[in-house]
């Protein structure tokens, strides 16, 4: 009878071992929480500086904002950005002219002058540490994330983020997916574009990144209007209370910090 008692007991303190190791390597992963969400913003509209900034601030939520450096809402409300960096956002770096590979299928909005399939390596990298400049202007920060305009990796053969790795703290493209820290490639994050879908389709998704305790990052283009890419404005605002309301379970931070966390964790579990 003893030994029954010792046998049960032991294999009850090995499943509360087990519990507690999935909970601590999985279910409180992402800076104690069980997900992380990124909301990230795509070529420095102004709907961002009037519908997308006051609804994040009004809930305390933070966002990344990739400015496109030559954008002239970039240097026409050069004070309401300086504010949104104050307060917690990030200003991504999303180059200076917005140049994308205007050889590929669907690409007849590239212009000559910004068709990234005749630059060469070294002026793409030197309009991007330009842009690095003119952010640093803005908000004064040393640290910051890069967005591939188009999701274009490559310049002929190369890989022109290479030369930037050490610069960045990461850069986001566009395919989709949920990645677990350990799945995640810094040199391409993966995130949802979004357009046209609804609150119901983005909730999904947070909560397909919690039940799998994965990075989820959004990217967004015109809200409530501003861009042909867009997301109606309650449905925006639908998920954003819903974020606010599970924030004890789901870590929303801009890419940066996300990036510079994973970072710091995935290098102390190797």
């Amino acid at each position: 009878m003893f030994r029954q008692f010792k046998g049960k007991a032991f294999l009850v303190i090995l499943l509360l071992i087990s519990c507690f190791h999935v909970h601590g390597q999985n279910g409180s992963v992402w800076n104690k929480r069980e997900c992380a969400v990124v909301l990230s913003y795509d070529d420095a509209i102004d709907a961002y500086l009037d519908n997308v900034v006051p609804a994040l601030d009004s809930l305390q939520l933070k966002g990344t904002f990739y400015l496109i450096g030559a954008s002239p809402v970039v240097s026409k409300r050069l004070d309401e950005w300086r504010k949104v960096a104050a307060n917690g956002h990030e200003l991504g770096n999303h180059t200076l002219f917005h140049p994308c590979n205007g050889s590929l299928p669907g690409r007849s909005f590239v212009t000559a002058e910004h068709d990234l399939s005749t630059y060469s390596v070294s002026r793409a990298i030197e309009e991007i540490r330009l842009t690095n400049t003119l952010l640093k202007a803005i908000d004064g920060k040393e640290r910051r994330t890069f967005a591939y305009p188009c999701g274009d990796l490559k310049i002929g053969n190369d890989y022109f983020y290479d030369q930037l790795r050490s610069e960045f703290a990461g850069a986001r493209g566009v395919d989709p997916g949920l990645q677990t820290i350990d799945q995640v490639n810094p040199d391409n994050i993966q995130c949802y574009m979004i357009n046209g879908q609804s609150a119901e389709y983005m909730i999904g998704l947070v909560k397909k990144a919690r039940q799998s305790h994965a990075l989820l990052v959004f990217l967004f283009h015109g809200v409530g209007g501003g861009h042909d890419l867009n997301v109606d404005l309650n449905e925006h605002s639908k998920l954003l209370h819903y974020l606010k309301q599970h924030e004890r379970a789901i870590w929303i931070a801009p890419l940066v910090n996300v990036a510079d966390w994973i970072h710091r964790n995935h290098n102390d579990n190797e």
